[in-house]
């Protein structure tokens, strides 16, 4: 059995080399109906405009990539973050997207406190999450492999990222599900379990794990089919929680990078076909 076509999502920086329109224009020919968008790109091609070159192509929105690194201790560096995370919900609003994905921070420097990073985190989500609300988009915390806890995420895992995310309604706040990050975890399966009970599974990502890890780590998903993941297995475990939304395949690779972009998302929605149900 080969994985939906209509729930394939290609997040933007698995295919980063490609120009948001020559993404649109490999979407349409390739029948991809779903992409997972990033700040940066978008900000350089212009919002308004990508929200109508996505419109008029047909385009889905499914997330957009990030929010967050709310753990800072300095009043005025709490503050910009704030800041930074409103105009990120008002982007998902004006690109149409439910869901804005948020990778929560790392240690401020010099700090070795994990609790008060992740209460500086709810106290931040306590603000934004009305804000989001408002403006039709949810939280979705992504919890991060722990090779990241210091510099990254200080949330490695769904039961820590969902003992943040239920301390507010599930339509402000939830989690991503993410194989790379989470795949290692026996406790996973149980938490995507409570995850879905509380309608709080906001997205589900695909990468691969494979090994030797690239020298820079933060480049080091895999391709799906390449690694160690049973890519069906933990997409039996969110569809058994209750997940019927987009998949997204998001990709950091710099082999993958190196290669002809339209070439890649070819490959990727291929690949998706074989490793998904």
């Amino acid at each position: 059995m080969s994985g939906s076509p209509a729930r394939f999502s290609i997040n933007q920086m698995t295919v980063k080399q490609l120009s948001l329109p020559e993404l649109a224009d490999g979407c349409a020919r390739l029948g991809i109906r779903n992409v997972g968008l990033w700040r940066e790109p978008v900000r350089e091609y212009g919002l308004e405009a990508t929200a109508k070159l996505v419109r008029d192509a047909g385009l889905t929105v499914t997330t957009l990539c990030r929010g967050g690194f709310l753990t800072a201790i300095d009043p005025s560096e709490r503050a910009g973050a704030l800041a930074d995370n409103r105009r990120a919900i008002d982007e998902a609003a004006t690109l149409g997207t439910d869901t804005l994905v948020l990778v929560s921070g790392g240690l401020p420097a010099g700090s070795k406190d994990l609790h008060g990073a992740r209460a500086r985190i709810a106290d931040a989500l306590a603000e934004l999450g009305p804000y989001a609300r408002e403006h039709g988009v949810r939280l979705a915390i992504e919890p991060l492999h722990p090779m990241y806890a210091s510099d990254r995420c200080v949330v490695s895992t769904l039961a820590q990222a969902l003992d943040l995310a239920e301390r507010f309604p599930a339509d402000q706040v939830g989690v991503t599900v993410d194989t790379y990050h989470i795949w290692w975890d026996d406790t996973a399966p149980a938490q995507i379990a409570r995850a879905g009970a509380g309608g709080r599974i906001h997205t589900f990502q695909l990468a691969d794990w494979t090994t030797p890890l690239p020298e820079g780590v933060l480049t080091g998903r895999g391709q799906i089919g390449d690694g160690s993941i049973d890519m069906r297995e933990w997409q039996g475990y969110v569809e058994a929680a209750g997940y019927t939304g987009a998949i997204e395949v998001e990709l950091f690779n710099d082999v993958l990078w190196a290669r002809d972009g339209q070439e890649v998302l070819a490959e990727t929605a291929k690949r998706f076909a074989e490793h998904t149900r």
